[in-house]
C-alpha cells in the first residue's frame, strides 16, 4: 500500500542511487529536497521491497551511518537487458557450434551497430555534438546515459565524458565478456577521428560505465 502513495519519490529515489552508486538518508534528503523523516520511510518501503541494499559504514566517533545502494532487484526496474530469451538463445548458440562462433557473432552485430552510429553522426558536426547525438542514439535503446565536458572549463582539447549508469546487455556481458570490449571499439569507430578510453566499467562492480572521447 505504501508503494503506492509515492511512486515518483520511490523512483526518484531509485534514480538518484543508480546514477549515483551509493547515497546516505540524509544526501538522498538534501537531493531530493524532502525531509529525512520522509526519505527514511520510503528507504525502509524500498529495501522492503528488496529494491535496495545497504551498508553501515562508520563516519568518525558518531553512529554508523547506512549507505544505501540498489539491490540486483533494483537495477532490474531498469530497462538494463535484453531479456531472458536473448541468454538462452545465446547459449543455445554456444552449445551447437561453440563459444568461439558465438563470440565472433557478437563481433559483426557490433560492426553493424558501429556502422550505424557512424552513419547517424556522418554529418553531426563539432565532436560536442556528435558526442551528444551518441547519447541520444543510447538513450533510445534503453540506456541511462549523459555527457559533460572532461574540464569543468569546457575546454574542448580535453575531451567529453560519456557516462552509463545502466547496461542494457549487462547479462550477456556475464556470460560473453568479449561485448564489453566491442562496445569500446564500436564507439571508436562511430568517432574514427576521436581516441576513446575507458575509465569506468560496471564489470569490475564499479557503478557506472564511462568513456572519455578527445579529438586526435
Amino acid at each position: 500500500m505504501a508503494t503506492s502513495q509515492h511512486p515518483s519519490t520511490k523512483q526518484d529515489i531509485l534514480q538518484r542511487l543508480l546514477k549515483q552508486g551509493q547515497a546516505t538518508a540524509q544526501e538522498l534528503a538534501e537531493t531530493l529536497e524532502i525531509s529525512p523523516q520522509a526519505i527514511r520511510r520510503h528507504l525502509k518501503d524500498l529495501e522492503a521491497e528488496g529494491l535496495i541494499q545497504y551498508q553501515s559504514v562508520q563516519a568518525g566517533m558518531g553512529r554508523p551511518q547506512h549507505v544505501y545502494q540498489l539491490s540486483r532487484q533494483g537495477r532490474d526496474r531498469f530497462p538494463d537487458r535484453y531479456g531472458e530469451f536473448a541468454m538462452s538463445l545465446l547459449d543455445t548458440l554456444a552449445q551447437t557450434v561453440g563459444q568461439e562462433q558465438v563470440s565472433s557473432i557478437l563481433r559483426k552485430q557490433w560492426e553493424r551497430k558501429a556502422q550505424e552510429y557512424r552513419d547517424r553522426l556522418h554529418n553531426g558536426g563539432s565532436v560536442r555534438d556528435r558526442v551528444a547525438l551518441l547519447v541520444e542514439l543510447r538513450r533510445a535503446e534503453g540506456y541511462m546515459a549523459e555527457w559533460y565536458p572532461a574540464d569543468a572549463s569546457g575546454d574542448e582539447a580535453e575531451g567529453y565524458v560519456i557516462t552509463e549508469y545502466n547496461c542494457a546487455i549487462s547479462d550477456i556481458a556475464e556470460s560473453f565478456p568479449s561485448v564489453c570490449g566491442h562496445e569500446l571499439e564500436m564507439f571508436s569507430a562511430a568517432l574514427p577521428d576521436c581516441a576513446v578510453e575507458r575509465t569506468h566499467w560496471l564489470i569490475d562492480g564499479e557503478h557506472r560505465c564511462g568513456y572519455l572521447i578527445r579529438a586526435r
